[in-house]
């Protein structure tokens, strides 16, 4: 079986010094792009993160201090990195809640604009745990029918990412799929743009879902004392809270979003903050 595509996809997977996406670093990168035609090229490189890879992150993915001390940085990979995905569609096991979001986060950090609007993001975890809900290594058995060997090395993560997905094609492309609403339909289909509608949390403004949509489509916050309220309404009467979160621990994804929300009132003239 092949996968039915438009333009490339990178099926891509991300070992890290931890899990925070604003103060870890990407330590390796592995990138198996599939084109349109079926043929596909890997890229995997070992990063050197600046900051030291704590033992018990060691003992996960095996990736030592001393294997990435003379590695080249993600700044000195970032622009390779961009070319190499440039028109690409993204997909990867959990990628729309950490990977794509690290990525990102990587990429802001060195000054290069990584724009995922016009791409689609297609997160394996997210179909399985709807569909069969269970781990990567359970997920490639049952798919696939194979035991994962090298599992947190991510070349081999990758590709049984890829070859997971083909498989979840095959299985789940005549099932119905009840939604939250009673709604049923058949979601899986051989078709990105439909992987990317079923996998992807469209109710969040940003990647890891500080900001949400109400229903009118309007940006809100999903935390703190303002969880439900509108960030436009909340900024405009309260515009400290706006330089509290553009100074405090956030990815500058979502800060990214939040400026958006400012400029676009600010744009429209329909919001007027004034220092108090």
């Amino acid at each position: 079986m092949q996968l039915n595509l438009t333009r490339p996809i990178a099926f891509f997977d991300l070992e890290t010094t931890g899990t925070n996406v604003v103060r870890d670093r990407i330590v390796e990168i592995s990138i198996y792009k599939v084109q349109p035609d079926g043929s596909a090229e890997t890229l995997t490189r070992l990063v050197n993160p600046g900051i030291p890879i704590p033992r018990e992150v060691t003992e996960i993915h095996g990736i030592t201090n001393e294997q990435v001390a003379n590695e080249p940085t993600f700044k000195q990979l970032a622009p390779a990195l961009d070319q190499f995905l440039q028109n690409c569609d993204l997909a990867g096991y959990n990628s729309n809640k950490f990977d794509i979001p690290m990525l990102i986060e990587e990429f802001l950090r060195v000054g290069i604009e990584f724009d995922i609007r016009k791409r689609r993001l297609v997160d394996v975890q997210n179909i399985f745990h709807k569909m069969e809900p269970r781990t990567l290594k359970a997920a490639y058995r049952f798919y696939c029918g194979k035991e994962l060997v090298d599992a947190h090395a991510a070349e081999a993560d990758t590709k049984a990412t890829y070859e997971i997905l083909l498989s979840q094609i095959e299985r789940y492309k005549d099932i119905d799929f009840e939604d939250r609403e009673g709604k049923m339909e058949k979601p899986i289909k051989n078709d990105v743009q439909a992987l990317h509608n079923f996998s992807y949390n469209h109710q969040n403004a940003d990647l890891v879902g500080h900001i949400g949509y109400n229903k009118q489509g309007k940006e809100v916050f999903k935390f703190g004392k303002y969880k439900g309220k509108q960030v436009d309404e909340v900024f405009a009467k309260e515009p400290q809270y706006f330089d509290w979160m553009m100074k405090a621990d956030f990815p500058l994804s979502t800060k990214k979003v939040v400026q958006s929300v400012i400029l676009r009132g600010l744009n429209k003239g329909n919001m007027h903050i004034k220092d108090k």
